[in-house]
């Protein structure tokens, strides 16, 4: 088994609330969600109203494909367009 761990760090414009900024974090989780079957949730950052910070995972049995979909949600997150990728980390587990 093969686990892959993404984590996206963001910076949002124009966000001058934390009722704005759920709204786009909302938008990007379930974007992500509904996209690629994976589990997202908002994992920090969560007092600013500028900066925004998601956790993803996905599960499967070949570490390449794990890879693949990993980048693949990470450019997706991108395409977007809602926030910039400021920075973005990535795992990938052999169980």
């Amino acid at each position: 088994m093969v686990v892959g761990i993404g984590q996206i760090k963001f910076r949002l414009y124009d966000v001058h609330s934390l009722k704005a900024k759920r709204s786009v974090v909302k938008s990007i989780i379930s974007r992500l969600q509904n996209r690629f079957n994976i589990s997202v949730a908002e994992t920090g950052l969560n007092d600013s109203h500028d900066w925004a910070q998601i956790g993803f995972a996905l599960v499967g049995n070949d570490a390449r494909m794990i890879n693949s979909k990993v980048d693949k949600v990470f450019n997706a997150a991108d395409r977007f367009g809602l926030a910039v990728i400021v920075d973005t980390h990535m795992e990938i587990i052999h169980i």
